[in-house]
């Protein structure tokens, strides 16, 4: 890999890390069309890429934020253990659906979030 894409990669990561740390998640979002786009991996790639980039960010803003007392556990626990089952499930949905119907419903529920953000 040359060094200066090399340096394009960290400096969207660290973009993509702030985006997590500030709102608490969504970096996916930016990292998958970063991903699919710009550094020509396919949707699946892309989306599962994306999920395994998260994952230690998220750890660290969970620390960051449980020092500052930040997290409701009593709600938090319920919410965690919906998206280990949904996570589970969106896994093997992944796998079996093709490239252009996992974007077409990327891309939907982009545009769903950003319409609820709109209203609520």
């Amino acid at each position: 890999m040359k060094k200066v894409k090399k340096i394009y990669i960290f400096l969207f990561g660290a973009i993509i890390g702030v985006i997590n740390g500030f709102f608490g998640g969504g970096g996916g979002m930016v990292v998958v069309p970063l991903l699919n786009k710009m550094f020509g991996l396919e949707q699946k790639k892309a989306q599962a890429t994306a999920l395994f980039v998260i994952l230690p960010i998220s750890l660290v803003s969970t620390i960051v934020y449980m020092s500052f007392h930040s997290i409701d556990f009593q709600n938090g626990w319920p919410v965690i253990l919906g998206i280990i089952a949904g996570g589970v499930i969106g896994a093997c949905l992944l796998n079996k659906l093709k490239n252009n119907i996992i974007k077409g419903i990327f891309i939907f529920f982009m545009f769903l979030g950003g319409i609820a953000m709109l209203i609520w």
